[in-house]
């Protein structure tokens, strides 16, 4: 019997052509692995939605990069209610079903974590995007699925461009949870921290920055990485997010913004799938197991 199965998704999994975005998968996926192995675990590694893949035959399963899911989100909901039936879910399906969707945020907000300024537009609800900068006295924003990953359907909308993407946020609200958010322009000044949290302790952080001229800091868009070294500040905030969540994570991600004052705020919490930056943090590995380690205990 398997111990760990790790999950990706299917492109990553035995790749033909292996590009550097490949590579890191395949690398992050080694040092977890080999960290996990030292630990005396057997482990596995395939996709979520592998039709010959025996559930039944592994202890457990941690999701990696399944960077499919918000894109099958239906196709992925139903295979997520029947795999927790045969094996344990690392992190588990309490965790995953709550951090799916962005209104975890609003949650958050309610234990006192700082967040950025966030309005939530539910599905079918008719409001306007000029009703809502004005409740909140807001001029650029930035709107969002309340499910989704990767910057998918994620839009910059400057005050004067309000009235022409009326019609485009209401298609959206008419399929989807929608997010509205205050822009902050230090995103394209300072950019957006990373800060990884294993087992309920911060290890090693990264700061992603936006391309010239655009406000997305992921890679897909032209995003770049770069060394971070943050605050006692920042990690007691990233830490203190993890305390709040229940059950505690095996291993997650805090993204953290800045306003104009300097404050530090949660852009996003990721704890289904997130990249972690192994491969800048080798050693992180060793508590990344630790936290998988702490959900096999019972079994």
């Amino acid at each position: 019997m398997t111990d760990i199965t790790l999950l990706t998704d299917r492109r990553y999994h035995q790749p033909k052509k292996i590009t550097p975005y490949i590579q890191n998968i395949l690398d992050e996926a080694h040092y977890l692995t080999k960290a996990l192995e030292a630990e005396g675990l057997a482990v596995e590694r395939t996709y979520w939605d592998n039709p010959d893949y025996d559930w039944t035959q592994t202890k457990a399963v941690v999701f990696r990069t399944v960077w499919d899911y918000f894109e099958r989100f239906e196709e992925f909901q139903k295979w997520l209610d029947e795999v927790k039936k045969k094996t344990i879910l690392i992190n588990p399906y309490e965790l995953i079903q709550w951090n799916i969707d962005k209104h975890y945020l609003r949650d958050l907000h309610s234990k006192e974590i700082a967040i950025v300024p966030t309005h939530f537009v539910d599905r079918g609800k008719k409001e306007m995007l000029k009703q809502v900068c004005k409740l909140h006295q807001w001029k650029d924003i930035v709107i969002k699925p309340a499910i989704s990953g990767a910057a998918f359907h994620t839009y910059l909308i400057r005050e004067a461009q309000l009235q022409q993407h009326e019609s485009l946020f209401a298609d959206l609200v008419d399929e989807r949870d929608m997010l509205v958010q205050e822009y902050l322009p230090t995103i394209r000044t300072k950019g957006e921290a990373s800060l990884m949290v294993f087992n309920g302790t911060y290890t090693h952080a990264i700061l992603k920055r936006a391309k010239e001229g655009d406000f997305r800091v992921q890679d897909d868009f032209g995003g770049t990485v770069h060394p971070y070294t943050p605050s006692p500040e920042e990690i007691k905030f990233a830490e203190t997010i993890f305390s709040k969540c229940e059950p505690l994570p095996a291993y997650g991600r805090a993204d953290i913004v800045w306003d104009e004052a300097g404050n530090h705020l949660l852009s996003e919490l990721e704890i289904i799938e997130p990249e972690l930056w192994l491969r800048n943090y080798p050693e992180a590995a060793k508590p990344f197991a630790g936290g998988i380690l702490r959900f096999l205990k019972d079994v």
